[in-house]
């Protein structure tokens, strides 16, 4: 989350303390504004339209293995019950390598997931899969990350599939079936790195800007697309329905492929699209800049403005 706010004087791994916070330049804007809810005085809260996020604030865990596989839990309970702390509505614990373990350590961690999404219902508990350790698609590691999967699919949870991120480069070349690990590393007649591997094709990305030691276990590239699947997921649970303003394919471009769409889409002001490509909800949702329910050139300044070319 870091690697992608440069400017926003975060070092390493660390979360910005809210304490003067201001980044103009950020493109996600975020702070640990902790010690405001704990102690008050002379200590900030974030700023309004800035996430107000707690960075390793849970006291008598580490991540989900350690000092063992259900302490973790109970500093969750201790942390939510605090009269001063208990205004988190979003919760989330990592692996640090225990999730490659036994079934029944597995299904541990499962049922007090779910004691806890069952006794805390305005509190979203994330679930998390397990970094690769180079042991495959048919390695107990996957296995394992399996039954996080099929659990958070039968009821309806969140999951933060960290494992999944690891397993494909931006292109969406997979590499699970080829032992990738975390640091991106995987075989194929040899040891190969499809982060590096892709950089190198792809020099001019912004994902591959070099963001020095500070992506723990692997590559910059990696740790980029970790930081926009995390913000996209904060998003669509804040209610974004995952639709891009004039990106009509979601390629990320703004080109005359979408240009062709808001032609179809555009119908004049005061009346309802009437599109013959796709439907009335999306024009609005994609083209309506302005919300006055149509799509007319006052739209097409907004557009006009976004627009990159072919």
């Amino acid at each position: 989350m870091n690697f992608l706010n440069p400017d926003n004087g975060a070092t390493g791994s660390s979360c910005p303390s809210c304490n003067g916070y201001a980044c103009g330049s950020c493109l996600y804007d975020f702070c640990d504004d902790y010690y405001y809810y704990r102690h008050g005085t002379g200590n900030d809260p974030a700023p309004a339209g800035t996430l107000s996020f707690w960075n390793g604030r849970f006291e008598g865990a580490s991540d989900l293995g350690n000092p063992d596989r259900t302490s973790w839990e109970s500093a969750t309970r201790t942390m939510l019950n605090d009269p001063d702390l208990s205004n988190r509505n979003l919760v989330i614990w990592s692996w640090c390598g225990q999730a490659d373990t036994t079934p029944e350590n597995m299904q541990t961690y499962l049922d007090l997931m779910s004691g806890l999404v069952a006794d805390y219902p305005n509190v979203t508990f994330l679930y998390m899969t397990g970094h690769l350790n180079g042991t495959g698609a048919n390695g107990n590691l996957n296995q394992r990350n399996n039954q996080i999967r099929n659990h958070v699919l039968s009821t309806g949870g969140v999951l933060f599939d960290f494992a999944d991120i690891e397993s494909y480069d931006p292109s969406g070349n997979a590499f699970l079936h080829l032992n990738a690990t975390d640091s991106c590393n995987y075989s194929s007649g040899g040891t190969h790195n499809w982060a590096d591997e892709w950089c190198a094709a792809n020099p001019g990305s912004e994902m591959c800007v070099d963001c020095g030691t500070t992506c723990a276990h692997s590559r910059c590239l990696n740790c980029s697309l970790k930081g926009r699947a995390f913000w996209w997921m904060l998003a669509r649970l804040s209610g974004w329905d995952g639709t891009a303003r004039a990106d009509f394919d979601r390629d990320c471009t703004i080109d005359l492929d979408d240009f062709v769409a808001f032609a179809d889409c555009a119908a004049g002001p005061g009346v309802a699209p009437a599109p013959s490509g796709t439907d009335e909800a999306t024009c609005r949702a994609v083209f309506d800049f302005d919300d006055d329910l149509d799509v007319d050139l006052d739209d097409f300044a907004s557009f006009q403005a976004l627009f990159g070319g072919v």
